[in-house]
């Protein structure tokens, strides 16, 4: 809590500080802060009318999947269960044990193509490709 708050907000302190004040101004201030507190006031309005529309938005949804016999578990299935796109591959070899492996050539070079280029003297570009 700063200096100015602890001044504001203790009565005694507050009076002290304002001894060398006149009523002209002492009124003045009391104008000030009440208009501060009609703003802040009209604030918390404007936000709990805010929260109250939101909720009121929600529950509407909530009414119109209850009597689609929608539940939040059958939501969540679909969202989760969205097919993702498989990236086709590009590069195919053949290790030292005859195993085949495949590669789209993104993200990180698995171990098996880092060894064969590496054996090869060769770079990804030079790969075979999937026939």
């Amino acid at each position: 809590m700063t200096d100015f708050v602890k001044i504001l907000t203790r009565k005694n302190s507050l009076r002290k500080q304002c001894l060398e004040l006149g009523v002209a101004d002492l009124e003045k201030v009391l104008a000030d802060l009440t208009d501060i507190i009609d703003e802040r006031r009209e604030d918390e309005a404007a936000q709990a009318a805010a929260e109250a529309a939101k909720i009121e938005a929600i529950e509407a949804i909530r009414k119109q999947m209850m009597d689609a016999g929608i539940g939040l578990d059958d939501l969540s299935v679909q969202v989760d269960s969205a097919p993702r796109k498989s990236v086709k591959a590009k590069f195919k070899i053949v290790d030292a044990d005859g195993e085949e492996h495949f590669w789209s050539g993104r993200g990180r070079t698995p171990v098996a193509f880092a060894a064969y280029m590496e054996e090869k003297g060769i770079s990804k570009d030079q790969l075979p490709t999937v026939d």
